[in-house]
This record gives C-alpha cells, sequence and structure tokens, in this order.
C-alpha cells in the first residue's frame, strides 16, 4: 500500500506521517509549506511540494505518486481570518479539494480520509454533538468545510470514491517523543498559549468571557490528543479497505474542560503562574462544545487513549524546546 498525506508538514498531517512511518507504510507527502514545516517530515520522506490550488500541479504529482489512499489534511483553518478572507478560504479549502478529486481520479485512486472539523455544526443545540446534528456553520472556514464535505459526499454517491470525513474536535497535544508538535504563526489555540504565557513568551494570556453559563464561567471544550487523531485515520483506512460510500464521524473524548481547568494543570505541570487577562467574549463562541463519540466506536472501534493531563505533558515537553 502507498499512501499520500495531503497536508503532511501541518501539525496534524506530520503526526500521520510518523504514524504511517512508525507502521512500516510507504508514503509520500504533498505539502506547499506555506504554513507547514519540512522539518516535521522524516528523513527519507518524499515531498512534493505543490499547491493544491494549482490543478495541473497537482495532477502531476499524483500521476507520479499513485497513492491507494490519500489523507486530506490541508486547509486554512484560522476562524477570524477566514471572516476577513472568504475567498481564500473557499479558494484554498473547496477549490484545493476540488482539484485533489479530479486528480485523483485521473490517477485511479479512489479512497480518501478527510480532515474536517466540529465548525460544520455551528452553535451547540445538545449538551454532547453527533453527527446528526444540524450542520450550520457561523464562520467561513467552516462554511468551506462543510462545503468539502458535501462534495464527497456527492462523489461517492456517484460511485467516484470511498470517503470518510473526520470531523475533530480540539486537537491538541505533541509526539511523545517531543520531536514534532504544534508550531503555528499566528497561535490561537489555548493550550500552546498557556504554556508559552508560562514560559514567559507571551506577555498575558487573554481569556475571553468569564461570564458564560457553565460551572466556572469559562468556556468548555473537548479536548483529543494529535496521536489519538492519527489513530483514528489509520483506522479509518482500514474501513475503507471493506466499505464503499460516505461516512462522517467525530472524534472527541466526550469530556469537557474549561479555560480555568486547562490553565490550572498548566501551572500544576510546569510550576509556573499562567499570567492572564479576562476580556469579553469572542462573537460565536458556544459555551460548550463537546463530542458524541458513539459513532466512532462503532465503526471505527476507536478509543482516545490519552487524557488532558497526558495532552498537557507532551504539549509542554514540545513548546519547551520545539525543533521548528
Amino acid at each position: 500500500m502507498k499512501v499520500l498525506v495531503v497536508g503532511g508538514a501541518g501539525y496534524i498531517g506530520a503526526h500521520m506521517v510518523r504514524w504511517l512511518v512508525d507502521h512500516a507504510i510507504t508514503v509520500e507527502v504533498l505539502d506547499n509549506l506555506s504554513t507547514g514545516h519540512r522539518a516535521a517530515i522524516p528523513d527519507g520522506i518524499h515531498l512534493h511540494q505543490v499547491d493544491l490550488r494549482e490543478r495541473q500541479a497537482t495532477e502531476s504529482a499524483l500521476q507520479a505518486i499513485r497513492p491507494d489512499v490519500v489523507f486530506h489534511f490541508a486547509a486554512k483553518a484560522l476562524v477570524g481570518e477566514s471572516v476577513s478572507r472568504p475567498i481564500e478560504y473557499y479558494e484554498n479549502n473547496f477549490v484545493g479539494t476540488l482539484n485533489l478529486l479530479l486528480a485523483m481520479r485521473a490517477a485511479a485512486c479512489r479512497r480518501i480520509v478527510f480532515s474536517s472539523t466540529c465548525a460544520v455544526y455551528g452553535i451547540p443545540k445538545t449538551e454532547n454533538l453527533d453527527e446528526q446534528h444540524p450542520r450550520e456553520p457561523i464562520n467561513p472556514y467552516g462554511a468551506s468545510k462543510l462545503a468539502c464535505e458535501d462534495l464527497l459526499r456527492d462523489c461517492a454517491a456517484a460511485g467516484d470514491v470511498s470517503a470518510v470525513a473526520l470531523r475533530y474536535f480540539n486537537a491538541a497535544g505533541a509526539h511523545p517523543s517531543g520531536t514534532i508538535g504544534e508550531a503555528h504563526e499566528p497561535e490561537t489555540h489555548l493550550i500552546p498559549n498557556a504554556i508559552r504565557a508560562a514560559l514567559g513568551q507571551l506577555p498575558t494570556l487573554a481569556i475571553h468571557g468569564t461570564d458564560y453559563p457553565t460551572p466556572d464561567g469559562t468556556c468548555i471544550r473537548d479536548y483529543i490528543h494529535v496521536e489519538d487523531l492519527a489513530s483514528a485515520h489509520a483506522l479509518a483506512m482500514r474501513w475503507l479497505e471493506k466499505n464503499e460510500g460516505w461516512q462522517a464521524i467525530n472524534l472527541g473524548t466526550e469530556l469537557g474542560s474549561s479555560v480555568f481547568q486547562v490553565l490550572a494543570l498548566v501551572e500544576e505541570l510546569s510550576g509556573k503562574v499562567v499570567p492572564c487577562q479576562r476580556t469579553v467574549r469572542r462573537p460565536g463562541d458556544p459555551p460548550r462544545l463537546v463530542a458524541s463519540a458513539v459513532l466512532a466506536r462503532k465503526c471505527l472501534g476507536w478509543r482516545p487513549r490519552h487524557d488532558l493531563r497526558s495532552i498537557l505533558e507532551s504539549a509542554w515537553r514540545w513548546h519547551r524546546s520545539p525543533r521548528y
């Protein structure tokens, strides 16, 4: 089997590449390195530096690679930026996915695992979100991912591909070796910014809202270890070996942690105080965003192995001495 990881120089994609290498599966990477890092790709892995928006270059790369299955992680993923630059997000996320599917068809590759997001749901209407929750995204990032899901579903219905869309909740953590981890610029995620504040790399950590209807007034999120995401993608690949068509599956722990709970654990693990500044709520931030992962257990046999402490321990190890 040969696997192509699109976006394999990015945060989650790099962990997928490492998983495949560790399990002796032949893998190549396609990435434009706009936000990814060449140093995240293991030595000896072929990198095709291609932008999915360039249709001919994408088709040429797929013809050369001839993969059996594609993992598609490449996307722009900043919610705030998507509001100010919607055309760029639809072009990168949706047009890029369309070009990838055209290239897969030309290369006779019919299996794809797509990196989706809980942002397709919008404002939660239930305590834990399952896959039947209405898909009503409230920003162009979530809407562009929803458009990709609908494209994949329609292509699967037509028999062009078999596809699994994995809807992540809050990806976090780093590889246990400390050699690959989260390295975004700008960084918008709570856990890396809390650690950076504890290390003195940020003057203060902004807490956006302390008056939510939650036990401590701060937002509750479902944090999932990036290594658990990689294992879920591997199980989705195996599912596609035995099943055809389309399936969307949530990936989360079904456990919520508040901002203050995350900060308390960062301070406990680091032995340092996280300097904070309380600010107003951000528009569109729901009080609680937690997955139902029943379908992941049923379809994939997947259960997350890491809790919040494990996530933070691995993230702390990475951010103290990042390689890139």
